[in-house]
């Protein structure tokens, strides 16, 4: 494996935006994962490793709050570094929440098209 590809892990529901979240970070060569539950998501983030994770707030099984306090509570085994969550308009206090535990940066969903989620993962990954 090419240990210089920037691992990236989507933890996104929708399945819409997180093949679109795919294939627009596959084709600037990242290595991508992805996690269509909370529970999955976790599980992955346990393990660790990534250079970015994108944490949707809103998830089945287990929301992006809750993974958030479940990582703080017992750390991955390789650090992730960069958690950002996804969220949509007005989720205020969540995304105060999420900074508290420990999430790097936010994106509105809604309000960013592909050029500008790229330059947002882009400066998460410097």
């Amino acid at each position: 494996m090419d240990g210089t590809k920037k691992r990236i892990l989507i933890v996104e529901d929708d399945q819409f935006l997180r093949e679109f979240y795919q294939e627009l970070l596959e084709g600037e060569g990242f290595q991508v994962e992805v996690a269509s539950d909370g529970e999955v998501g976790l599980e992955k983030m346990h393990q660790g490793g990534f250079d970015v994770v994108l944490l949707d707030i809103m998830l089945p099984k287990k929301d992006g709050l809750q993974i958030l306090r479940d990582l703080k509570a017992s750390p991955p085994q390789n650090n992730n570094k960069a958690i950002v969550t996804l969220t949509n308009l007005g989720q205020d206090t969540i995304i105060k929440q999420c900074f508290e535990l420990g999430a790097s940066g936010y994106l509105i969903k809604s309000a960013l098209n592909p050029e500008q989620v790229l330059e947002e993962i882009k400066t998460y990954l410097k």
